[in-house]
């Protein structure tokens, strides 16, 4: 054998045994270090290394440490993250883990395939655990559990009928046209949160006054159906550079959900019962009647049955009632070390606090976890809802038909029960809210299926290197059934010159898809330096296809829409596909400087240009300057100043590059044929995105052991080519087109402190407040100012002017006034719909087998339009008709005063929206099995939702919006479905 070759082997031989010499095996348990459990599934590392392991049936673990030394990394869902100093003369790796107490020890996702521990994170991101969501109360639906469990965004409640109805904004408004609402990601699958409008205006005429807006139905939105009791925890990604890689949807924020997943080892079987009341928030009272005022609204009858004492309060007749509601709840979960599962189902049934109202939803989970190969994993999520809400007929009416609005101008002396016969009586009002409760039918049927696939395959794994590929699968589709039923016998059609009797069958069908594909490269030194690299592309898909058929002048009792006199059918169908590809590096050197860089490209079919690729890059640093051996102080255990920076965008409105066409009736021979006009609006085919980036500052600091942690953030963003419509010229022949013509910008402060106050083997308080703030300006206005939302300038609108918030309230006023003016003639700024700020406090309290939580929320300021009162002050109906103190010479009373003014100010309608709230508050005992050695339980509480409201708003809830929850104004009240308050009784058995 040539020599040099010989020399070569031996060497390398040598090589590999010291090499193998160099190592040690460690071998360890983990437990629960309360009750001494082995926890199952805590993962082990290294640290520097890709060397892992991960815990048994038993809490057993077994892995090489190369070297004669090594820290272990051990991390675990819910359990705050130990580290362990192991060696070769001492290689036990016993530890007790207790529950994680510290945000800053909980991990973050950083981008579509990669994680962070939030002490390394250089976002703000939020995060709410399933125990916040629905262990302390039961939610009316998934957005409500949200409510104040997080700072940076405002999130109301737009109605308070059975089904929801919520409207989410995070770090202020970022679009006047655009959809603000945020982008849920749940188990990686893109969901569909559309509000879809039941065709009711047919009926209400509600878009036939001074607002043609059709989502003035009172529809829920789609985030309504996901089952909270599904959901293990949220991440919200609140900023542009957390948010930036999940593309155009994302530009208003990010919620990913994750759902409870099957962990190896005995199954485990889970029982909840939850029971319930619902009542109304507050009720407003009637007007303090006097016989001269009756008299004089009601004539001569009136007067008689005010004197007989014989009145009725319609308000509570209508409102006053106890809705019931029940929460069913199974889940079963277990696995091995090859396959886990987790099933859940939940059946919720409740009534709503209007008779004929209600909600029921049956939701079905299935996720599975397969571990195909050594190299190979993959996650199953599945999800089937089954719903319906009956929803009452609420808000806007220009034929004082809806249910409030009739209620506006009813008087107490009317008497509006039906007859022997059946036979409702007419009601002062064009329409008797008792039969319009009895006999119509406002429905929504919904049959959804989620589905999502992850694969995760490691193609290369060495001690400092693991390459992975991982894919992403998603499919949310669902059916939307509205069915309308208005007989004829109705009040307000006995007018011959009425529809004669309505019937709506809405049906829509919805399918989106996502693809993802990336790779990651994780490598790590021998000097405490790793890198992740991540590359990908993805693809979005939708397709949307809603038709509404409706029938008037229905033959006798039918039902069936064919079975009406007049038929007419409008569609609506709308799509996109949406491209991107991105590519990310995060670099931590040794848990001291953590950068991230990364690029998204992204193409859309509403853009302009589709097929124009838009770049948007994104930056962050974190300094753990505590990590640094520099650093001594034993008070302030962390300290972590952070910076990012990101950019988004977002497409214009559908169609808004196009003409849009309408039917129409052309003359020509023989008489009028069908065929097609253009719309007022003028379509841009040059139009282009808006544009957003954002620049964030903030520290996060943890004083004694992390027992208290501060963290503070401050945020510019900065939206470009908004997308607005502008008056076009005269010889277009269009009114408006779409352009994009300014610029707006939002400043934010948001401070959270969480403090773990005391910690005793029987007793524990943790307590945490959130305190945030939002400006915005519109900071470039390439049009004149002009009025948009609302109804007309004499009642309130959101005014559009450079210089002035984008949430701006503006009205008429006279010339007296002392108010600031707008640009516009005879306008004034009256309020503005952005609280001054918001402050939330939650504590949770445990004392051995007993459990307190509650959560306050303060939103100071923030005003709305109230149209409710205006109509009650034309009836002369108004609770507060006859007080006084709005009148600046005192001689007026509030109803007067208001209906003396009303076209020539505006003020009145204007009323601040501020409250302060106990959201939820939850007591539980939990009582342990004796047979079962501690594993098996049983949990029982009372809690409350809404229990405790402070407001000086002249209506039923001052969360309320006309225009639902998808819309830039969205604080304009119109006679809503009142809020509730819940008491809850809870049992649950652990098995």
């Amino acid at each position: 054998m040539n020599l040099n070759k010989y020399l070569w082997i031996c060497a390398l031989m040598i090589g590999i045994s010291s090499g193998l010499s160099a190592q040690f095996t460690v071998n360890g348990t983990v437990t629960d270090a309360d009750n001494g459990d082995p926890l199952i599934g805590v993962t082990v590392i290294v640290k520097g290394t890709t060397i892992g392991s991960v815990t048994d049936l038993d809490g057993k673990y077994s892995l090489e440490v190369p070297g004669e030394s090594g820290r272990l990394e051990l991390s675990y869902v819910g359990y705050g993250s130990k580290v362990l100093d192991v060696t070769k003369a001492n290689p036990v790796g016993d530890l007790k883990m207790t529950s994680s107490t510290s945000t800053l020890d909980e991990v973050v996702i950083t981008g579509l395939a990669t994680t962070v521990a939030r002490r390394n994170s250089a976002n703000s991101v939020a995060t709410i655990s399933a125990k916040d969501l629905t262990e302390v109360s039961n939610p009316q639906t998934f957005e409500g559990a949200l409510q104040g469990q997080f700072n940076g965004a405002e999130i109301k409640s737009t109605s308070g009928a059975p089904g929801g109805g919520f409207s989410v904004r995070m770090r202020g408004v970022t679009s006047i046209f655009g959809n603000q609402q945020p982008l849920y990601i749940l188990d990686g699958v893109f969901l569909n949160n559309s509000t879809v409008s039941s065709g009711v205006n047919v009926v209400t005429a509600a878009s036939g006054g001074g607002n043609t807006a059709t989502n003035q139905d009172d529809a829920s939105n789609r985030i309504a159906d996901i089952d909270p009791e599904d959901i293990e925890s949220i991440e919200i990604l609140k900023g542009a550079s957390a948010a930036a890689f999940y593309g155009l949807r994302a530009a208003g924020g990010v919620v990913i959900i994750t759902t409870k997943r099957g962990k190896a080892g005995r199954s485990n079987v889970s029982f909840s019962q939850t029971f319930g009341t619902i009542r109304p928030i507050t009720l407003l009272g009637d007007r303090d009647w006097d016989a001269s005022e009756v008299e004089a609204i009601g004539g001569p009858d009136a007067l008689a049955e005010f004197n007989a004492g014989s009145f009725t309060d319609y308000e509570k007749e209508v409102y006053d009632n106890t809705g019931l509601n029940s929460t069913s709840r199974l889940e079963i979960s277990g696995g091995n070390s090859k396959t886990l599962y987790k099933f859940g189902a939940t059946y919720k049934n409740e009534d709503g606090i209007v008779e004929n109202t209600g909600y029921e939803k049956a939701s079905f989970r299935l996720n599975l976890n397969q571990k195909v190969t050594d190299w190979l994993d993959a996650d199953i999520s599945t999800n089937y809802i089954d719903s319906r809400s009956d929803r009452g007929l609420f808000n806007n009416s220009n034929t004082n038909t809806t249910i409030g609005y009739a209620l506006a101008f009813t008087y107490p002396w009317e008497n509006l029960q039906a007859d022997d016969n059946g036979i409702y009586p007419f009601g002062g009002a064009g329409s008797n809210v008792l039969e319009t409760i009895d006999l119509i039918t406002n429905r929504e049927d919904v049959d959804r299926f989620i589905g999502g696939l992850t694969a995760n395959a490691r193609v290369f794994t060495n001690e400092k290197n693991v390459v992975k590929l991982v894919g992403q699968a998603g499919i949310d589709q669902y059916s939307l059934k509205n069915t309308g039923i208005f007989p004829q016998e109705l009040t307000f059609f006995r007018d011959e010159s009425t529809l004669g009797g309505a019937i709506i069958d809405g049906r829509t069908n919805s399918l989106q898809t996502n693809l993802s594909l990336f790779a990651v490269w994780s490598a790590y030194s021998s000097s405490g330096v790793s890198f992740t690299t991540t590359a990908g592309v993805t693809r979005e898909s939708s397709e949307f296809n809603n038709t509404n058929v409706i029938g008037t002048d229905i033959n006798g009792s039918e039902t069936n829409v064919d079975q009406t006199a007049n038929i007419s059918a409008a569609q609506i169908r709308r799509g996109f596909i949406n491209k991107g590809f991105f590519v990310q590096e995060e670099v931590n050197i040794n848990d001291k400087l953590l950068v991230t860089v990364g690029l998204r490209g992204d193409k859309s079919q509403n853009n302009g240009d589709a097929n124009e690729l838009y770049f948007f890059p994104k930056a962050n640093a974190a300094i753990n300057i505590h990590e640094y051996d520099f650093w001594s102080s034993e008070t302030v255990t962390t300290l972590k100043p952070r910076i990012a920076y990101g950019e988004s965008m977002r497409p214009p409105v559908f169609a808004a590059r196009f003409n849009s066409l309408a039917p129409a009736a052309v003359p020509g021979p023989g008489g009028a044929n069908s065929g097609l006009q253009t719309q007022s609006t003028k379509g841009n085919p040059d139009i282009l995105p808006e544009t957003q980036s954002e620049l964030e500052f903030g520290a996060d600091i943890g004083f004694l052991n992390d027992n208290l942690v501060l963290s503070a953030t401050y945020y510019i963003k900065t939206i470009d080519d908004i997308l607005l419509r502008a008056q076009a010229l005269p010889s277009s022949g269009f009114t408006t087109e779409w352009r994009n013509a300014g610029e707006l910008q939002n400043k934010g402060i948001e401070i959270a402190v969480d403090y773990r106050a005391v910690q005793t083997e029987d007793f524990s308080w943790t307590t945490g407040l959130n305190w945030w703030q939002n400006r915005s300006e519109v900071t470039r206005l390439d049009i004149p100012a002009f009025n948009t939302g609302g109804f007309a300038a004499s009642l309130g609108q959101y005014l559009i002017q450079q210089g002035q918030p984008a949430t701006t309230l503006s009205g008429i006023i006279p010339s007296n006034a002392d108010v600031s003016t707008s640009e516009l003639d005879g306008i004034g700024i009256l309020g503005d719909t952005e609280p001054d700020f918001q402050l939330t406090w939650r504590n949770s309290l445990n004392y051995k087998t007993w459990s307190l939580d509650f959560l306050w929320h303060w939103k100071e300021g923030g005003d709305n339009i109230n149209l409710s009162t205006l109509l009650y002050d034309l009836a002369g109906n108004t609770w507060d008709y006859d007080d006084t103190g709005l009148d600046p010479s005192g001689a007026l009373t509030n109803g007067d005063y208001r209906l003396s003014v009303f076209g020539a100010d505006a003020r009145p309608w204007i009323e601040d929206a501020g409250y302060i709230r106990l959201r939820n508050v939850g007591l539980y005992k939990t009582f342990k099995m004796k047979y079962s050695e501690g594993r098996s339980t049983l949990k029982l509480g009372v809690s409350a939702v809404n229990l405790i409201n402070i407001f000086d708003y002249n209506s039923y809830d001052p969360e309320v919006s006309n225009f639902g929850g998808n819309v830039f104004a969205n604080a304009i009240e119109v006679t809503p479905y009142p809020s509730s308050r819940r008491l809850n009784f809870h049992l649950r058995a652990n098995f």
